[in-house]
Order: structure tokens, then sequence, then C-alpha cells
């Protein structure tokens, strides 16, 4: 029999990760050098890892989560919006409208993490490891607008069930479109309008295509990271405590940084800030009036809402009014 080599000779663990849109802030700063940079170093060289943004991989945003639960994507990001299609709950602290500003999604989100684990965990075989969020998502439009009133009758794009139906409220059509391809269908005219990152929109260049940009958070882009039960049972005790540790002080980052984009996002359409050496761009940034913070509230509560339960049926209502509701003092109710 041959002897078990010593622990400096064995090989590392190579893991597979599938991460976040490519091309942003959130992928290129934060997750690709977390995991192909600190992570040898923080596994003391017993782990190591690949990363592919999933839009690069050939992967639906919708179907990563059905993926990571077979197993064939052992770690990976999800984003909310889009895998809330077939899990409605999923979308639950960043429903659109719902988090005017990072204070009330901080609330949000945590009054439903332990519901968010649970229904993760039991329905579908995955380990919840973080959460993740972009830049606040707002409005860029190629025509004048003063206020969300004069928003009916135009094309948006939007990347949610709950974004169509805050647009549909406000007397708009939703097209629902990929990030990769947002610049393409506001260049040909295919919508009048797309809703996407402040920064997001920057760093793809959409102020050059857009005129005016409306700053009130929709949504926020929330995301899940998480792991195949399978998978993340294999790893050693001591490899899932550095990286729970470890991937929390990355979601710290994440968030950190998404709220400091989004503020420079909005300077750096506008020229209102230097970004970075590229040439800021000359958007008209429309104020919000109090009328449209009345509406933006009144949207979500009797629209967005209510047809989110819809979809997502009376267990979900009663889920939200046990974490989210006492936060947010907003009830849903049972359909």
């Amino acid at each position: 029999m041959l002897a078990a080599l010593p622990a400096w000779a064995q090989a590392p663990t190579s893991l597979r990760i599938v991460g976040g849109l490519a091309g942003v802030n959130q992928f290129t700063r934060h997750e690709e050098p977390f995991w192909t940079q600190e992570l040898p170093r923080l596994s003391s060289g017993k782990l190591r890892a690949d990363i592919v943004a999933f839009d690069r991989a050939g992967i639906r945003g919708q179907d990563m989560v059905r993926l990571m639960q077979l197993g064939v994507v052992p770690f990976g990001t999800a984003l909310l919006s889009q895998s809330a299609g077939s899990e409605p709950l999923l979308g639950a602290p960043d429903l659109a409208g719902m988090n005017p500003d990072m204070g009330s999604l901080k609330r949000n989100t945590a009054a439903f993490r332990p519901q968010l684990e649970k229904v993760l965990r039991e329905r579908h075989g995955i380990e919840l490891l973080a959460i993740y969020i972009y830049p606040a998502q707002m409005l860029f439009c190629k025509r004048a607008f003063a206020g969300l009133a004069d928003l009916n009758g135009r094309r948006i794009r939007t990347s949610s069930p709950t974004q169509s139906d805050w647009v549909e409220a406000l007397g708009a059509t939703p097209i629902t479109t990929p990030f990769a391809e947002l610049n393409q269908s506001v260049r040909t005219g295919h919508v009048d309008c797309a809703i996407t990152g402040s920064m997001s929109g920057f760093t793809i260049g959409l102020h050059e295509l857009t005129t005016h940009l409306s700053p009130i958070p929709i949504s926020w882009g929330m995301a899940i990271f998480g792991a195949n039960l399978a998978a993340w049972q294999a790893l050693a005790a001591d490899q899932r405590s550095m990286l729970k540790q470890e991937l929390l002080r990355l979601e710290q980052s994440i968030w950190a940084e998404a709220e400091r984009e989004t503020g420079e996002g909005v300077r750096c359409v506008s020229g209102a800030a230097p970004c970075g050496g590229r040439e800021p761009g000359r958007m008209t940034i429309v104020s919000p009036s109090p009328a449209d913070e009345s509406r933006r509230r009144t949207v979500f509560a009797n629209q967005v809402l209510t047809r989110w339960v819809q979809r997502c049926g009376s267990t979900c209502a009663d889920s939200w009014n046990q974490t989210i509701a006492p936060v947010s003092g907003i009830e849903a109710k049972a359909q």
C-alpha cells in the first residue's frame, strides 16, 4: 500500500465557480479577484478556483438555481430578478419600487434572510453563502420626461417580473431584455427607455444612447451566491468555516461598492464628476417630485406587491407578513 502523501505535497482542491454579470465591477473588482487571487492565500494553498461569468458561460440567468440544484453548477451566482420567474418568493427583498434607498434595502434583506436561507436549502438543495447587489437600477430614456407620469405609452426595458409590473402600472410597456442586449435594444429603437444600474449603464455606454435619467431606485439587482449542498459538504469543515467568513466580507465589500457606485454612476452619466479617465456623459437628471415619490409608494403597495402575491401564492403573503411587513410597514394581502 502506498503511503499517503504529506499535506504539503497534496494537490489543492479545485472549485468551479459561476459568477455574476461579466464586465461590471462586481465581477471584475470583487468576485474574480476573490476566487482567483485571494482564495489560494486564505486557504494556505489548499483551495483554488476557476470562475466564469454566467453570461459568458452560455448559461441563462433563469436556469442558474436549477443548475445549482442539480450540481451542474456546484458554486454559482444567481440573479434573483431572473430566478424569481420560477420561484417568486426568492425576489421578495427586492421587489420593484420597494427600496428607495440603501437603508430600506438593508432592513428588508436582513429581515428576510433567514427565510431565503431556508427556502434555498429545503426546496432547492442550495447553501446560501452570500447576497450580492448591483448599483441601484434606474431609468435611462432617449427622450425628455419631467416625471413618472410622462412615461405613459413608452416601451421600457425591464429585467424582472416585478419591474414589468411597475412599468405597466405607469402605463408603459415592459420589454424584458438580457443585459447583454440592452444597448442594441436602445440603439435600434426596440425600447424607448431602459432600467439598469446607474454605474452599469455608464460602464456599457448607455449614457451615449440616452438623454434623461430618473435617479429613483427601482430595484437593486440582487443576487445570491450559493453552493450545491453535496459540493458544499464535500469540503472540509475548516474550509467551509473559512469560506463563510470570507464570503461575508466579500458581500460587505460588494454592498459598499454598490452604494458608492449608485451615486457615482449618476454623477458620471451627467458629467458632474470625473470618471476614472473615461469621458463623462451629459445626461439630464430628472429629480423626483413629491408626486413621483407618492406614486412610487402607491404603485408598489397596490400593484407590484399585489401581483407578486398573485404569482407566488398565499404562503408567500404569510412569509412576507412574518418577515418584511414588520420592518417595512406594508402588509401583503392573500389573494
